[in-house]
């Protein structure tokens, strides 16, 4: 059992008298008592060791992505939405909001999704959206993003843009100007679908096994550290719901943006010519990530690609 200072007596006695209840299989009772422990300001968790008490935070979690399509927030109108996914990094986080916040105009809506609270991020997102309240839209789930999925939270925040252009942006990627408008401009050419800052173009003399990085014009896929695509062809066309973790999801995506848009004739995905104004910090998501559970689904997502993908040269940019 594990308590955080300060807990009432009435509330531990509630929260045993839960874990009695689960122990007893009397769900039912167990339910009450959770909501009842609710009421009163304070969140129970089960754990191995029986149950956690902590404070109930000052915004409302959601259980799972299930909510964000059935709450009532109304986002702004924009003509883009910058969807930034927390999965801890806090200070990370603020650097990044604060950046896009500072080199983005009113047409562009913000949106931050804190998975689980990881070292306090989902409280550090609802300081930044009480700042910059009206600009910000703040959505917090329980689960931690490894549970929730990637893919998953892209689909859930696609589902509550009302922008014509939805994007994805990574914490690591801290703009230092107007990096957003050279990659919305490239939108203005009908058969673009998908644009953003770093593209890749498959290796096709190794059999697909890997992506090589790609200049600017027309490339294979663009990778999720900053990535926007039409909103409408990411909800046709969304990211494999199998993709738990981004590595490989963000290509994965791409070339199904390039096949759905194949037939329509807007499956082009481009990068701006010319420097944009950002950079890229350390990218925790990758280095401070398990490396056993980032290598298995890393792969698991890149043979996906390879099995639905692989040899289907039409699907590419041009080649010279």
């Amino acid at each position: 059992m594990t308590e955080a200072p300060g807990i009432p007596a009435w509330v531990s006695a509630l929260a045993v008298e839960r874990s009695a209840a689960r122990a007893d299989k009397d769900f039912a009772r167990s339910d009450l008592l959770r909501d009842e422990i609710a009421s009163l300001g304070w969140v129970v968790k089960d754990t191995a060791d029986g149950f956690a008490l902590t404070q109930k935070p000052p915004y409302a979690v959601l259980a799972n992505l299930a909510g964000v399509a059935q709450s009532a927030v109304n986002l702004p109108e924009a003509t883009c939405t910058v969807a930034v996914i927390v999965d801890g990094w806090p200070d990370d986080l603020e650097t990044c909001m604060r950046a896009l916040l500072a080199n983005i105009g009113d047409d562009i809506a913000v949106i931050g999704l804190d998975c689980g609270d990881v070292d306090g991020a989902g409280a550090r997102l609802h300081e930044i959206s009480t700042e910059f309240s009206g600009r910000v839209v703040e959505f917090h789930i329980d689960q931690p993003l490894a549970r929730a999925g990637w893919a998953a939270a892209v689909c859930a925040l696609v589902g509550v843009a009302t922008s014509e252009f939805f994007a994805v942006m990574d914490v690591s990627t801290i703009l230092t100007g107007d990096a957003l408008t050279p990659i919305l401009t490239t939108f203005e050419d009908p058969s673009v679908v998908a644009s953003g800052w770093r593209g890749v173009n498959v290796n096709t003399e190794d059999g697909w096994r890997t992506f090589t990085d790609a200049g600017p014009g027309e490339v294979d896929a663009v990778l999720g550290y900053l990535m926007v695509v039409r909103t409408d062809a990411a909800r046709e066309c969304p990211p494999n719901p199998k993709a738990t973790f981004y590595r490989n999801a963000d290509m994965e995506w791409s070339l199904s943006l390039r096949e759905y848009g194949s037939t329509s004739g807007a499956g082009r995905i481009v990068v701006p010519a010319g420097e944009l104004s950002l950079r890229q910090d350390r990218h925790h998501a990758y280095h401070d990530t398990d490396p056993a559970y980032r290598d298995k689904e890393s792969k698991k997502t890149y043979d996906r690609i390879l099995q639905r993908f692989r040899g289907r040269a039409e699907l590419l940019s041009p080649r010279e």
